[in-house]
This record gives structure tokens, sequence and C-alpha cells, in this order.
């Protein structure tokens, strides 16, 4: 957390995933495929297949974490949504998608009623004009 988190610094890198575990499962897929071309065989085959399935399991395991990250996201943006929006904006809180909530955790409270009122209006329809529209980027160092 060297640097002050922003719209251009804020994608995160897991290493262990990112760096280590992806890198080392793809070359094995890429090796089992080599295996597979040079010398065809059942246990070569079997060797492509476990390779896939690995890297299946990897993507499959970090797919279900964001997934979770996601929803959790998302409770707290509607707690968060039904303590600063006023009245007539409470209705429109279980009309936001997942993607909007994502993006607009980043939205200090004295943003995000203008840009619910946007996103609602159709001016905001996707995470990056949502997350470019934030003026003062509210960090969020915790996710997965």
């Amino acid at each position: 957390m060297s640097a002050t988190q922003s719209l251009a610094n804020h994608p995160k890198y897991f290493p262990l995933y990112h760096f280590v575990a992806f890198p080392i499962l793809t070359i094995n897929f890429g090796v089992a495929v080599a295996g597979l071309i040079k010398a065809p065989s059942l246990a070569t085959t079997w060797q492509l297949v476990m390779a896939f399935g690995f890297l299946c399991v990897l993507l499959a395991a970090r797919l279900m974490a964001l997934k979770v990250q996601d929803r959790v996201i998302r409770l707290e943006e509607r707690l968060r949504l039904a303590r600063v929006l006023p009245a007539d904006l409470q209705g429109s809180i279980e009309t936001l998608r997942t993607s909007h909530l994502v993006a607009l955790r980043f939205a200090p409270d004295d943003e995000v009623v203008e840009l619910v009122r946007q996103v609602v209006a159709g001016k905001l329809n996707n995470q990056k004009e949502i997350k470019m529209a934030v003026r003062n980027w509210r960090p969020d160092y915790l996710r997965a």
C-alpha cells in the first residue's frame, strides 16, 4: 500500500496466483500438448487431460473467490446506500446490478448519491464509466 489507490492503479495482482500457479499450470498444459503431438499415446492424452483439469481447477477457484468477493461488496454497498441515499433513491438500491455496486464502492459517500442518480438515469452503464466518474477515489485495499 505504498501508493494511494486510484483508477489508474487499483487492479490488484495476487502473486501466488498470477505469477506462480497460473504460469506453471499454463506451461504444464503447453508441455502436455507438445508431448501428445510428439508421441501420441494413451498416456500423453491422459497427461493433457490432467493438465487441462488442473488449469480448470485453478481458474474455477479464482472465479469462485471473485464471485464471493462481489457478493460481499454487493451486501456492503447495499447497506451503505440504505444509509446515505435520500428517500427518493431508496427504491433504486435493489435495481442496481452487482457490477454497478462493485464500481460504486470506490465513490465516497458525498459522491455516491449523484453517481447512483446517473446510473438509474442510464447515463452511467458499466463499471468503467462509473469508476471514471468518481472524483475522490475511496480505496479498497482488501479485495482478492
